[in-house]
């Protein structure tokens, strides 16, 4: 895939058999250490070739060598840069490393494939010539909004690390107006299944006489963490959008698009990474 393609995307550093792109988060790095050893299914995606139970398969398929003969471990270790890795037997390159916003639509699967055969959030990529790409995040069917992909398997894990990512803005219709006290149980949080779920704030943004629409901030995302939260409240969502994580916004992009995300937005997400602990 050409720079032309994707004018916003970071290519990969040329040169030998393994050429690992170091993404944004480089810059932020300190001195450079000895390269440790990697599983070899986790050296193949951490290149952002392809998903890691997807290298697993291709390992034990007989499919990737190292230094010269086939490989059938997949946790056979493996120090990048330094043994020849090659797949259907070609040179490992490392692919350009891609980091794009998405407006999922209502109704859309965050997921590769989907056992019960439901649209997923894939089918807003079909035709546009993508590489492996993976959801950084997730939202669930009834959600839209704001959701990244990228094939940097450690910016991602960086971005949904409750410790280190950055804090995620929602808007949220429910079934009745809140009072203060239900504001403020939202904020101390309730339990459920055994989890302590919270917002980091709320704010009723506007009402009327049956419904309301929130603003709430998550320093932290449990499964369906909104809805759960709400029910135990008292209330009902009728509508939940993302409209920001950290500094990046939804803004106008339509439902089902996709866009790039620039060099400055990347930059600074990566400085609002470590807000969600800092201001807790």
């Amino acid at each position: 895939m050409s720079r032309r393609n994707y004018p916003d995307a970071r290519p990969a550093r040329q040169g030998g058999h393994f050429a690992a792109s170091p993404g944004p988060r480089a810059k932020h790095a300190g001195a450079t250490q000895a390269a440790p050893r990697h599983g070899l299914a986790r050296v193949l995606s951490k290149a952002g070739v392809c998903s890691r139970a997807e290298a697993a398969r291709r390992v034990l398929a007989g499919r990737v060598g190292v230094d010269g003969r086939v490989v059938r471990d997949p946790e056979f270790p493996v120090v990048p840069g330094r043994q020849r890795v090659t797949m259907d037997g070609q040179p490992l390159v490392a692919a350009q490393r891609l980091y794009l916003a998405l407006n999922k639509p209502r109704g859309l699967v965050t997921s590769v494939r989907d056992e019960q055969g439901r649209d997923t959030v894939y089918r807003c990529f079909e035709g546009a010539g993508m590489p492996w790409l993976a959801p950084v995040g997730r939202l669930d069917k009834a959600s839209e909004g704001l959701l990244f992909f990228s094939n940097d398997p450690e910016w991602a894990a960086r971005l949904t690390d409750p410790a280190t990512g950055p804090l995620k803005t929602y808007r949220v219709q429910i079934d009745g107006v809140p009072d203060a006290a239900q504001l403020a149980r939202m904020h101390d949080g309730v339990e459920d299944a055994g989890e302590h779920l919270a917002v980091h704030s709320v704010a009723v943004l506007r009402q009327s006489e049956r419904t309301a629409w929130l603003e709430i901030v998550l320093d932290e995302g449990r499964n369906r963490h909104i809805r759960r939260l709400l029910q135990v409240v008292g209330f009902e969502v009728l509508r939940l959008v993302r409209v920001a994580i950290g500094p990046v916004q939804l803004g106008e992009l339509a439902k089902g698009q996709w866009r790039m995300l620039g060099e400055e937005e990347l930059e600074r997400l990566l400085a609002h990474s470590g807000e969600s602990s800092a201001n807790s």
